[in-house]
């Protein structure tokens, strides 16, 4: 892993609420980078920056200077049955390093087999899935020389299914020896499609291992199906969730994501005020309950 006073930086820095970057974006996040209210770190998919330069390629490094970076990976496949794409991941390690990211996420899925199917499917909740997968985010962590955050992914199908899908996320990541970014959402819906307690399900994950956290709307087909779409804005019991989250595992660097009707900044800004507040709520209340303790 690179040691140098950039990346430490940077590193330290990785806290607090945090923003998807999309380009539409970048010129109002600069214009606000000295704000109070502005996002404490911006997060982007490094397949689509890796590159890049021209206009867009300055708009970044500029940004770079303003705010920690963290990067979520969408096109690694991890549960794929070709082989891992390496050419893609010492791209990925320049870029991280390039740019002194310390952070690393992808997803507990898989986008690919002959060839990209540009979607993430769910892996088959196997016992042979789980040596599988885990042996691949290990090799994938030696070649980027950093742990990887999987995402519980959202899943709508059940592909031969042997185990739960909290045995699966734990027996993985505990193998792997990875971390986990929860996406609270994604938690939120596959409780809904799949007829779960989210809360219990959240206390039976590694809290030690959760780095990170997720936070998106999604839409509402009916009463039992939820989709998965980052389209609208957070809604009460996916921010109750989030506060049982910090209850359980401490408060954690905490992303919106937004990648559809994207409203104006003022909107995404005061979802991060919320996040904030949540965060800001759980410190005053472990502090007055440490102090009663003693």
């Amino acid at each position: 892993m690179p040691n140098d006073a950039a990346f430490a930086r940077n590193q330290a820095a990785f806290c607090g609420a945090g923003l998807g970057l999309r380009r539409s974006l970048m010129d109002e996040l600069l214009a606000n980078a000295d704000k109070p209210d502005a996002p404490d770190f911006l997060e982007l998919a490094p397949e689509n920056w890796i590159g890049i330069g021209g206009l867009q390629g300055k708009k970044l490094s500029a940004l770079a200077e303003h705010y920690p970076l963290s990067c979520h990976g969408l096109s690694l496949s991890i549960g794929s049955s070709a082989p891992l794409d390496l050419e893609l991941l010492r791209n990925i390690r320049q870029f991280l390093d390039r740019y002194h990211i310390s952070y690393y996420s992808e997803h507990l899925s898989f986008c690919s087999d002959a060839g990209h199917l540009y979607d993430l499917l769910p892996i088959p909740f196997t016992e042979d899935a789980v040596a599988y997968v885990s042996n691949r985010i290990r090799q994938a962590q030696d070649m980027l020389g950093r742990k990887i955050a999987l995402e519980n992914p959202s899943w709508y199908s059940d592909p031969g299914h042997e185990m739960s899908e909290i045995d699966f996320i734990v027996a993985v990541v505990e193998r792997a020896d990875c971390d986990i970014l929860l996406d609270v959402n994604n938690l939120f819906v596959n409780s809904i499609n799949h007829q779960y307690d989210p809360v219990s399900f959240l206390a039976m994950l590694p809290q030690q291992r959760i780095s990170g956290f997720h936070i998106a709307g999604h839409f509402r087909e009916s009463e039992t199906l939820c989709i998965d779409s980052h389209g609208t804005p957070v809604i009460a019991p996916v921010w109750s969730l989030l506060e049982s989250a910090y209850q359980l595992s401490g408060v954690k660097p905490t992303l919106l994501e937004r990648d559809f009707n994207i409203p104006p900044i003022e909107d995404l800004l005061a979802e991060l005020t919320l996040i904030r507040g949540y965060q800001n709520s759980h410190f005053a209340t472990s502090i007055h309950t440490r102090r009663a303790v003693r």
